[in-house]
């Protein structure tokens, strides 16, 4: 029945082309989805009765969810790939005879291959690029079958999470057989004053008969409002194949594009040809200018302006790879609070629609076309397709995206190297003169702009020669936080004192750490790497946001930096972080959830100016004595800050504008109570913030976000839920999890919490728990006027009963669209473990539980069961809370089980996982990402070995081999760990380094560090 529909209303959109120039048809529903691979699924009469039905933007491997041996691995955060196809059938009508159809996909991630009626269309290896087809001559009256083979077997094919399948919108296009080519305007403005702007409009158009005709090309200029303030008519004659017409306009008084005011004008071209109108092509652009100098940086319409900047993947967020339109502005929205103006698209292009919302919310965009040249993940596009296809899918990206004033600056690539860089920046000269090109640290003798990447954080950067052309900071900096979690010590990734990372000095703020919770004992962890991170602005590799903002702002020729990241994302959950449970990176100043970490606000302090007060860390401290001094910092972008405990002033400080007095602080002997912080401007009070000790959590909130989206309009819903107190204080710590039930015709897209080391899926499930006390709920709502209800309920208490043995039961009600419900529930729990039922004890109020008891209970309204829901309370449930003065070894070195291995099997032993050739032959292969320079480094390789004999090994680096291993024995082959040393020169940026066993098989292998 559904397919029915929607063939219907397709053939009702083709009977109205006829008098059509042009028309774009979302072909976004309708999909069949199934994952397997048979070739007979291109053929048209494919049964797809048992496949899912689907919409796209669609991404099989987030759907799926994560598991410890997922084909992506820990840099794809423990996803899939797999290989999937999708079917689409639709109606075409007799009046699409003489018409030219192609089908426009926006994304395919990857090895994506198309078929019409079972004819072959072609192959797109690179997932992070829009193509298109001709579809025309294939066509036939009635049913047609759209085909997509998505080919993602082989991984891990990026070194970070990818999506898997459309992950971004189709589109059909009709047009007659007189058309304006895909991606045939392009728009400059090379000239322009106050008075008056000058702009160019280069259009390309073709005709698929070559008919031999007179025409006219009518160009439009249209304002915000919609008036016209320039326009001009050109007439050709012969046939229009592949026909070229350039239009200089005037626009008097131009309203200038920036990120403050994003003005945006229209340009309508309209191809005309026997006196009918063709087709007709119109697109927004931006009057603006753009320019890079060596001594003062970067300057839009002439006036010098820092890149305040983030370096973005498009999967950082709670929906995989899968964005819609209105969830993207939310996403960005976020970004423009913090005060961010420009990002670094790392490391592949975006879909078209992220930079038309860039456009119109005014964000200056790095577009980064490649990752890397080569190989860098084991089969990621340098590895597959490169060398093959660079050239094809780097003319699309620029034709595609050249008109867009968001873009300031191309990215050729990251962390590489080679002599191909010559030809991708004489590419993009050719197709875009006006804009430059640079790299993230690759082949930089070759860019217009100097971008360094780790390397521009070390101290000795900014004492040492530059080359002689504009620099940018590509990325940077590195540092990390977990949202509510803190340390008064300092924390390097790499250590402090690292002659080779040269970091800036960041004192301890304490001499003994304040803090002790963790996510778990260090008797749990695989390594030492599986810690959180400190919000305090003091985990990072070699400088702090703090330390780096002022650089970047007093220093003239310091353009800007665009910080790793802005969204914490999926995927590179080993390198620092330790791999699994790990699923994520945390460098972001938003989780993957977008709740805002307190670097969010550091941010805000600096590049906003709407007065603002931010205080961290919460006063909520269950394990901490009275007295025991915290420091209490505020952000805050007033003039001064007065802080008050329990209503006693603890005095005034000024923000700075050193690094280490930008946030005003006071040590402050804890006690429970409020904390309230006033920000004073001219004198006046004009914000407050406060953080309220919570007591045990009883009670859930409901919260829809409504800043950046709109659920009547946008049709998509972002609900938050967070655990307070019975006073309806926010309990930073709740863990309980939260059940939904939803009433209407809604679809849960993602349940996503934010937690590095929640393991459990986003899609397909009813229930999240909350992560430091808050969890979201992301769904898309119906086109229609059909009610919509949400309905939340959660059992709370502390998880080891730390302070109360009371635990509470809540359940509330939401209308999100349409009128609202009377709602009555009741609610039967039991302690015993067994299923609840009507006959159990109804609630009425909190209870007390002992350690090791499970809650179940369920709702019921109008006698239907709604949410079924159980807790359970433990000595070893949730957040670990005792003080370790031992923490588990082996923090900075690459586990040898995470590496790429052959020959050899994963062994555990001892609480130690390590690798085990058996007395096989073998190799194993790290990858190392040097974010800094090329140059000498030590390997240290952590070994045991029982054999009275050497075990020596091959070592070989970048594919060249440098020497021998001889592995002696340790005395034991998994307690006694010994530790051998080489030293080798490795590359900028992508470095593989392999052991090969030699014949006399190879020791166990725990670990490798790259020192």
């Amino acid at each position: 029945m559904i397919n029915k529909l929607i063939f219907t209303c397709l053939a009702f959109i083709s009977l109205n082309l006829t008098y059509a120039q042009r028309e774009q048809i979302d072909f976004n529903d309708g999909w069949k989805f199934i994952q397997e691979d048979n070739a007979q699924f291109s053929k048209p009469d494919t049964n797809t009765s048992t496949w899912n039905a689907v919409q796209v933007p669609h991404d099989w491997a987030f759907e799926k969810g994560i598991s410890k041996d997922g084909a992506q691995g820990n840099g794809g955060g423990y996803f899939d790939g797999g290989i999937g196809w999708y079917q689409k059938r639709f109606n075409v009508a007799s009046q699409w005879d003489d018409k030219i159809v192609n089908i426009e996909f926006d994304g395919v991630y990857m090895n994506s291959e198309v078929w019409i009626n079972g004819e072959y269309l072609g192959k797109r290896p690179y997932g992070y690029i829009s193509f298109r087809y001709d579809i025309s001559k294939y066509l036939k009256v009635g049913e047609n079958t759209l085909a997509v083979r998505v080919d993602n077997s082989r991984e891990p094919s990026a070194r970070w999470y990818h999506p898997c399948g459309i992950y971004a919108p189709v589109n059909l296009i009709v047009t007659t057989q007189d058309f304006i080519k895909p991606n045939g305007v392009h728009v400059t403005t090379p000239t322009i004053t106050a008075e008056s702007a000058k702009v160019n409009i280069n259009v390309s158009f073709d005709n698929a008969n070559s008919d031999k005709a007179k025409g006219e090309l009518e160009t439009i200029i249209m304002d915000a409002e919609g008036k016209t303030v320039a326009s001009q008519t050109q007439r050709f004659k012969g046939n229009t194949a592949n026909q070229e017409l350039s239009t200089e306009l005037l626009v008097e008084n131009p309203k200038l594009w920036s990120p403050d005011t994003p003005y945006l004008y229209k340009v309508i071209n309209r191809l005309i040809v026997k006196g009918d109108v063709r087709d007709e092509v119109e697109m927004n652009f931006g009057i603006r200018s753009i320019e890079w100098k060596t001594e003062t940086g970067f300057l839009l319409n002439g006036e010098v302006t820092k890149l305040l900047g983030v370096s973005e993947h498009y999967e950082g967020g709670p929906i995989g790879g899968a964005w819609t339109a209105p969830l993207l502005r939310w996403k960005l929205g976020l970004l423009k609070d913090m005060g961010v103006n420009a990002i670094r698209t790392a490391h592949n292009p975006a879909p078209p629609m992220f930079y038309d919302l860039c456009d119109e919310l005014g964000f200056l965009i790095m577009d980064e076309i490649f990752d890397g040249w080569h190989k860098k993940a084991k089969e990621d596009y340098g590895s597959q397709a490169f060398e093959t296809w660079w050239k094809q899918d780097m003319t699309e990206w620029l034709m595609r995206n050249r008109n867009h004033p968001s873009i300031i600056i191309y990215s050729v690539g990251n962390e590489t190297r080679g002599e191909i860089a010559k030809e991708l920046v004489a590419v993009c000269h050719a197709l875009d003169p006006e804009k430059p090109v640079t790299s993230g640290h690759s082949a930089s003798e070759y860019m217009d702009v100097f971008g360094v990447n780790g390397g521009s954080e070390k101290q000795g950067f900014f004492t040492k020669a530059r080359p002689d052309k504009p620099f940018v900071s590509t990325e940077a900096p590195h540092t990390w936080q977990t949202r509510g979690y803190y340390r008064t010590k300092s924390w390097f990734r790499d250590g402090y004192p690292n002659k080779g990372q040269e970091p800036f000095e960041l004192p301890d703020l304490t001499e003994e750490e304040v803090f002790h919770f963790e996510w778990a004992s260090s008797d749990k962890w695989n390594n030492g790497k599986q810690h959180f991170n400190s919000s305090y602005d003091n985990a990072m590799v070699r400088i702090s946001a703090r330390k780096n903002w002022e650089l970047m702002r007093d220093l003239p020729w310091f353009s800007g930096h665009f910080r790793w990241t802005g969204f914490d994302y999926y995927g590179e959950a080993g390198y620092v972080h330790g791999g699994w449970p790990f699923r994520l990176f945390m460098g972001g100043a938003l989780d993957v959830a977008g709740f805002k970490k307190d670097l969010f606000y550091f941010y805000k302090s600096q590049w906003t100016t709407e007065p603002m007060a931010h205080i961290l860390p919460h006063w909520t401290h269950p394990t901490l004595e009275k007295g025991v001094v915290i420091p209490v910092w505020v952000y805050s972008n007033c003039d001064e800050v007065e802080l008050f405990l329990n209503g006693k002033s603890l005095g005034k400080d000024i923000p700075g504008t050193k690094w280490d007095e930008m946030q005003c602080e006071w040590m402050v002997p804890w006690e429970a109570g409020e904390l309230v912080a006033k920000g004073y401007k001219n004198g006046e009070v004009i914000v407050v913030a406060k953080q309220t000790t919570a007591e045990t959590p009883s009670a859930i909130t409901f919260e829809i976000e409504d800043k950046h989206t709109n659920a009547d309009t946008d049709r998509v819903a972002i609900i938050t839920t967070r655990t307070v107190d019975s006073k309806g204080v926010f309990y930073p710590y709740g863990e309980n999890k939260i059940y939904y039930s939803i009433a209407g015709d809604a679809r849960l897209l993602s349940l996503e919490n934010g937690d590095p080391v929640d393991t459990t899926k986003n899609v397909g499930i009813n229930v999240k728990k909350a992560f430091m006390g808050a969890t979201r709920a992301f769904l898309e709502l119906p086109k229609g006027n059909e009610n919509v209800q949400v309905i939340t309920g959660a059992i709370l208490g502390e998880k080891q009963l730390l302070t109360s043995k009371k635990v509470s039961i809540d359940v509330q009600s939401n209308v999100l669209l349409g009128t609202a419900a009377i709602n009555k529930f009741d609610i039967y729990y039991t302690l015993d473990g067994t299923t609840p039922s009507i006959q159990s004890e109804k609630y009425t109020g909190s209870f007390p539980v002992e350690l090791g008891t499970t809650v179940k209970a369920i709702v019921i309204k109008n006698n239907n069961v709604i949410l079924t829901m159980e807790e359970a309370f433990g000595e070893d449930l949730g957040l670990y809370w005792k003080a370790e003065t031992a923490v588990k070894k082996y923090a900075k070195g690459m586990m040898a089980i995470d590496a790429d291995f052959s020959g050899a099997k994963k062994v555990a032993v001892n609480g130690e996982e390590f690798i085990d050739f058996k007395g096989k032959e073998g190799q194993i292969s790290w990858y190392q990402e040097n974010d800094g320079s090329a140059g000498d480094f030590a390997l240290k390789f952590s070994y045991a070995l029982k054999d009275s004999n050497s075990r020596p090994m091959e070592l070989i680096v970048n594919n060249k081999k440098v020497g021998i291993i001889d592995f002696k024995t340790s005395g034991s082959w998994n307690s006694k760990w010994k530790e051998i040393e080489k030293n080798v020169k490795l590359n900028a940026g992508a470095n593989y380094i392999q052991l090969k066993t030699i014949k006399k098989s190879g020791p166990n292998l725990l670990m490798l560090v790259v020192e």
